[in-house]
């Protein structure tokens, strides 16, 4: 009975992850949240967890870390913590996410490499993504992420993402598979102040949600950015404080059934004098 009622849990689970909160299918990152949970043109170090590929943008090694709180509780909150590292050969990342309570947890251990290969950037994600239960125990997967963009004109970037490319179960002792998301983004670049983002986020077993984001920087060190989403009907909005090696990122975000979400990011680049 009591493996039944796990199994149940796991199924109402993986139905209602994608539209909720989880480390494996959220967005991370202030910046990327503000401008409507973007995923694929990020290009910093949260591409790590959003679309590997965005890592080989990177000009600089850095680290970065992030607090989310939703909708004021505290069981639905992610810290996460992030690092990236200019290599010869490209770039190496690494990430560690902790999502949830006491009662019911997801963690996140992985390991990215990320290359620029003429017009394109590539990169992929190896995972060990674990879910704890109290009273039930614990699952581990090991879960394998993909993604890229391809830089078609200095305005004009086209990408993709692919997060649990291998479809991994939730447990081995569980049938129940973790979700697989697609995403398709366009981003352009008209001034150099201003970004236009549109992305298609699809999951298997959900209909598609449409993203779109802009940021706009007012000066070189401050960026205001609004964004929206479909399925279901989201609005967000933040600012970001960015220095020669520190940046700060808020955003904010409103879902009308459930309420708001706050969301906080701290960075820092080690550049090279």
């Amino acid at each position: 009975m009591k493996h039944l009622i796990f199994s149940c849990f796991l199924l109402c689970l993986n139905f209602s992850a994608i539209g909720q909160t989880d480390p494996l299918t959220q967005v991370h990152g202030a910046r990327s949240q503000s401008m409507g949970n973007l995923r694929v043109h990020g290009m910093d170090t949260w591409s790590y967890f959003n679309n590997p590929g965005g890592l080989a943008k990177l000009e600089y090694s850095a680290i970065s870390a992030g607090y989310d709180n939703r909708f004021g509780l505290k069981e639905l909150s992610t810290t996460a913590f992030v690092g990236a590292w200019k290599v010869k050969a490209g770039t190496l990342g690494f990430g560690v996410s902790r999502y949830g309570g006491k009662l019911f947890n997801q963690q996140t251990l992985g390991l990215a490499f990320a290359n620029q290969l003429g017009i394109v950037s590539i990169g992929g994600k190896l995972e060990l993504f674990q879910t704890q239960i109290e009273g039930f125990g614990t699952g581990n997967s090991l879960i394998f992420s993909l993604g890229g963009m391809a830089e078609l004109s200095p305005q004009f970037t086209i990408g993709a993402s692919i997060s649990n490319l291998n479809r991994t179960k939730i447990s081995k002792d569980s049938d129940t598979r973790l979700p697989t998301g697609v995403s398709l983004g366009l981003f352009y670049l008209p001034i150099s102040q201003l970004q236009f983002h549109l992305e298609v986020e699809k999951d298997i077993q959900i209909k598609p949600v449409v993203k779109a984001g802009l940021e706009y920087g007012i000066k070189d060190w401050i960026f205001l950015r609004t964004g929206i989403n479909s399925n279901p009907s989201r609005l967000f909005s933040g600012v970001g404080l960015k220095s020669n090696r520190c940046s700060l990122d808020y955003a904010y975000g409103q879902n009308q059934a459930l309420g708001s979400t706050n969301h906080l990011s701290l960075g820092f680049s080690f550049v090279e004098k």
